[in-house]
């Protein structure tokens, strides 16, 4: 009954936070007819804060139906892998859009045409011509003398894609602390430590990147090598701390908190200033664009290591690595070489190095997570019984057309083990997942042991017979 009460009261206030959000669409559109455009500014606030609310509402909605409904039911693992579906996929949307358009303007930055036929006020322009249309870009130095009332700004993609990425990490590490955050082997720590851990450090990384920024941005060499050893210490501190893919995942966490931090703390505050100063006919402060000029280049670099890590999980080879920390830092400076490469040819500036040693990093990453011959080799031949024997006790737990798993009430990635014909099917995903990287059984729950991942390991180099 109280969680009946507690529905219909949810829903009632959801209803009066969208109807006031659309008296508030509505005021803004009058505001603009009549050219109103403090009233404008007053009603821009006032969506924002009622946006927040009820997207603040639609989460609350979410727990409200878990709490009392679905926890402790047969429904709760479902319930979690849709809500992990419908996050993700928000992430992903947004992060699509904030990744898009740091291309697109650092690209413009980079295109700019700055010699010919460039008034005094301008830093550039640039002709573009997409979906069969011709565009013209200006890039003005400071700032145009008269501000346009309708002036777009870009920040939600960034806000949208570290909440929806905080709330993930929440889904899918935090509240399954002991089976996806935490790895004994590494560190056998309680879920509250290990996620007090998590979220402390990004603020952490926070404030040591941010002073590093303004400390040593002036000159880009030394700037350069400390972010570089703080990426280094954090890949590393991580690893020490949490299970592969969690290490992995909050490392993504904490570049991803710097860049909307970026955008929260300097690139948009500086704006705002520059656009506030220009209304009241003042010069804007040239420190403030320079200053979100850096960290929106900044930003752009850190891009590609990103996306790297939001599909990390799915190739086990990196973050199972005895030495995932090194595999993760590889492919970082790999891939962000490769985003050096392209900013120089968007330049069009010669770059013999970056791109060949860039590559050759990313294969090294390739090279050094190979699997390893067993030294000794096969003494006995294996068959799929012996083989067949130790699936059925390690891994139809969650492999299985009827999982017993506590979290797992569906076979992941209907992947299933309950025949030897399935079991010869998938085993390539077997060497790849109990051999190689060692990360299956998950977290090894089921304590399979080194003797029977070589077992296994024989009969894959045998052929994989019957």
């Amino acid at each position: 009954m109280i969680g009946i009460i507690t529905l219909i009261l949810w829903f009632i206030a959801l209803l009066i936070a969208s109807k006031f959000t659309y008296i508030l669409y509505h005021k803004r559109k009058k505001a603009k007819i009549s050219d109103d455009e403090m009233a404008v500014q007053k009603v821009a606030k006032q969506q924002d804060i009622a946006y927040t609310f009820v997207v603040s509402l639609s989460v609350l909605g979410a727990f409200i139906i878990y709490h009392f409904f679905i926890k402790n039911t047969i429904y709760q693992s479902h319930f979690f892998e849709w809500l992990n579906l419908a996050i993700r996929w928000i992430h992903i949307t947004f992060g699509i859009a904030w990744i898009g358009a740091s291309f697109y303007f650092v690209f413009l930055e980079n295109a700019l045409n700055r010699t010919k036929n460039v008034r005094d006020e301008l830093a550039g322009n640039l002709w573009a011509v997409h979906g069969g249309g011709f565009y013209y870009v200006e890039k003005y130095k400071l700032a145009p003398k008269e501000i346009p009332k309708d002036l777009h700004w870009f920040k939600y993609e960034a806000y949208f894609t570290w909440l929806t990425g905080f709330c993930l990490l929440f889904v899918v590490y935090y509240f399954n602390a002991k089976s996806y955050l935490i790895d004994p082997e590494v560190l056998d720590i309680e879920p509250l430590t290990a996620i007090a851990i998590g979220v402390g450090s990004l603020i952490v990384g926070w404030v040591i990147y941010d002073l590093i920024c303004k400390k040593l941005i002036t000159c880009k060499i030394i700037f350069t090598i400390a972010i570089t050893v703080f990426l280094i210490f954090f890949a590393w501190f991580y690893s020490q701390v949490f299970s592969g893919r969690a290490a992995y995942i909050h490392f993504g966490a904490l570049i991803g908190t710097l860049m909307a931090a970026n955008v929260f703390f300097i690139i948009i505050p500086g704006q705002k200033r520059m656009v506030n100063a220009a209304k009241k006919g003042l010069a804007p402060n040239p420190a403030d664009g320079e200053a979100a000029f850096i960290r929106s280049y900044s930003n752009n670099y850190f891009t590609l290591p990103v996306l790297f890590i939001m599909i990390s999980n799915h190739f086990p080879s990196t973050f199972g690595n005895v030495n995932q920390w090194l595999i993760l830092l590889i492919i970082s400076l790999g891939s962000a070489g490769i985003k050096h490469y392209l900013n120089l040819r968007e330049k069009e500036q010669l770059s013999v190095w970056v791109l060949p040693f860039s590559i050759l990093l990313l294969l090294t990453a390739a090279f050094v997570t190979s699997p390893t011959p067993i030294v000794d080799g096969c003494k006995e031949e294996v068959n799929i019984t012996q083989v067949n024997a130790i699936v059925q006790n390690r891994c139809v737990t969650c492999h299985s057309a009827t999982p017993t798993d506590l979290i797992w009430k569906v076979a992941p990635n209907g992947v299933k083990f309950d025949t030897p014909q399935q079991i010869i099917n998938f085993k390539d995903k077997i060497f790849q997942r109990v051999v190689v990287s060692k990360d299956m059984p998950f977290a090894n729950q089921t304590k399979i042991t080194d003797e029977e991942r070589a077992t296994i390991e024989c009969w894959i180099n045998q052929g994989a017979q019957k």
